[in-house]
């Protein structure tokens, strides 16, 4: 009876921590997304907006028609989708070589990929790098250099080394190639560690800023979170990208703080709509190479 009560006590407490923390993790995305819908007028008029009495998507509507913003949600999702199959591609196919006991080049490959986990060349011989190569002012410049990770080829490969070397055998005594077993035996198998590497990926070219900020000049092919970044300072410190600032100015109605947590939600809102479908992936994902028999 005493380790029960005690039990139930601890659970309680638990379960009370762990509301504080979700309901104070929660409640700042709240308030962006209902001070997003509340009316420009009530929003100048009150202090402090916590249910708005009358919503409006004025908001909305003014960045969704604003040009420099919607290049920016393209250019953001052309880097979330072939940015995440390229990476997926390339990391995919590099783990199940390095994974195959029968690759020469295993070993020379392995300690070239650990030497980068161990020493970054750092920012300006990157820079330099991606000069010469032509990339500055390209998409490709925020795709190309993040193209995949080595930690992620390290687990991708324990992944692909606990799946039985019988299905490679049997797929090849029927006459499947290297690249056919690759396609059709490993590939369908490995569908929960890709959706969760996939997932990494999509929300790191998502995200994509720093990156943006050293190789991208041209206002059109900047991502969607450096357009944000600015919007956020030219609404507050009134200084900033002539682009951002004309895209602010040309609706004297509509207060910047609306805006700005608009576009915040508009940011946001892909990643959360995609994260419950890949979510029971994810869970397995999670132990790639972490279980092995």
């Amino acid at each position: 009876m005493k380790q029960q009560l005690g039990s139930r006590v601890f659970d309680t407490f638990n379960y009370i921590i762990l509301a504080v923390i979700s309901l104070s993790t929660f409640l700042p995305f709240l308030y962006v997304i209902l001070v997003s819908f509340t009316d420009p007028i009530e929003f100048q008029t009150r202090a402090l907006v916590i249910i708005p009495e009358h919503w409006s998507l004025a908001s909305y509507k003014f960045i969704l028609s604003t040009r420099t913003f919607l290049n920016s949600l393209s250019i953001s999702f052309f880097l979330a989708v072939i940015g995440t199959v390229c990476s997926l591609i390339l990391t995919s196919g590099l783990a199940y070589a390095l994974s195959r006991k029968k690759f020469r080049l295993k070993k020379i490959l392995m300690m070239g990929i650990l030497f980068t986990m161990l020493f970054n060349p750092g920012m300006i011989p990157n820079y330099l790098l991606v000069k010469e190569l032509g990339l500055i002012n390209t998409v490709w410049a925020l795709i190309l250099p993040v193209l995949t990770s080595a930690w992620y080829v390290i687990l991708m490969k324990s992944f692909y080394q606990e799946i039985p070397e019988e299905l490679e055998e049997s797929a090849k005594m029927d006459g499947c190639t290297d690249i056919g077993v690759f396609f059709r035996i490993i590939l369908p198998v490995s569908l929960s560690a890709i959706a969760a590497f996939g997932l990494f990926f999509a929300v790191a070219y998502w995200n994509t800023y720093f990156n943006a900020v050293l190789y991208i000049n041209k206002d059109t092919l900047r991502p969607m979170q450096v357009v944000l970044q600015m919007l956020l300072i030219q609404a507050s410190t009134q200084v900033g990208d002539p682009a951002v600032a004309q895209m602010l100015q040309s609706e004297q109605m509509l207060p910047p703080e609306t805006i700005k947590m608009s576009a915040v939600v508009v940011a946001s809102l892909p990643i959360i709509i995609v994260y419950p479908f890949l979510q029971r992936y994810f869970v397995k994902g999670m132990m790639v190479g972490s279980v092995k028999g």
